[in-house]
């Protein structure tokens, strides 16, 4: 164990005098400056104008590229909902195709049916 007295209120910060409100363990704070571009890096005012172009240059280069990405993924997804269609269209017109030949050979057999009940009339005078 250490026999040293620890105390609370001496910190590693410098002391400037006492503080007015009584608050000496509170760390000094820093005047707010915003124009000053030291006070961090990122900040949209520590960048160039070149900077800031370079960026712009860099960002409308991305969002041309998603927009292109964007686009052939459309173009394929219309792709697939045309070809959908037609197959569906196509499937119609088959059924349609089907229908209207199963009636004409109704028709057709009707007819022949008519035509031998004739013969067959005509045959036995």
């Amino acid at each position: 164990m250490s026999t040293e007295i620890i105390d609370p209120t001496t910190d590693s910060v410098p002391a400037q005098g006492i503080r007015k409100n009584g608050k000496q363990w509170k760390l000094p704070k820093a005047p707010f400056k915003p124009g000053t571009a030291s006070s961090s890096s990122s900040s949209k005012q520590s960048k160039t104008y070149l900077a800031r172009q370079a960026d712009r240059l860099q960002s409308s280069i991305v969002k041309a590229k998603e927009k292109e990405l964007k686009a052939e993924k459309e173009a394929i997804r219309q792709q697939r909902i045309k070809s959908i269609k037609d197959k569906r269209a196509a499937k119609e017109e088959k059924e349609r195709y089907e229908q209207l030949a199963a009636k004409m050979h109704a028709k057709r057999v009707e007819r022949l049916k008519r035509r031998e009940k004739r013969n067959k009339l005509l045959k036995e005078r």
